[in-house]
């Protein structure tokens, strides 16, 4: 499922229009992505936590060269489904 047929079913769902759908489901991703800033940490109960986790950095190989790279220490984003969610997938 595309951002557009998301935005298309929340609209269709909530009886509201594309565009005010649209401008809700952006809020919601600026709110996860402010609280994983902040917090490192947003949990949605019965849907799933999303989770920021820092990589360490580490040494790699360049596959064309096949010489040894370092690669940078990183945060990286992680989500565990919540139980409802793998209930309903199952």
């Amino acid at each position: 499922m595309s951002k557009t047929e998301l935005v298309e079913f929340v609209a269709a769902e909530a009886g509201v229009s594309k565009a005010e759908a649209g401008r809700v489901l952006d809020a919601v991703l600026a709110g996860i992505q402010k609280g994983l800033k902040k917090d490192g940490k947003v949990a949605l109960v019965g849907f799933g936590t999303f989770s920021s986790k820092k990589r360490a950095a580490r040494e790699g190989i360049n596959p064309l060269t096949k010489q040894p790279m370092k690669i940078p220490a990183k945060n990286v984003v992680s989500f565990k489904a919540g139980a409802k969610l793998k209930d309903s997938v199952n």
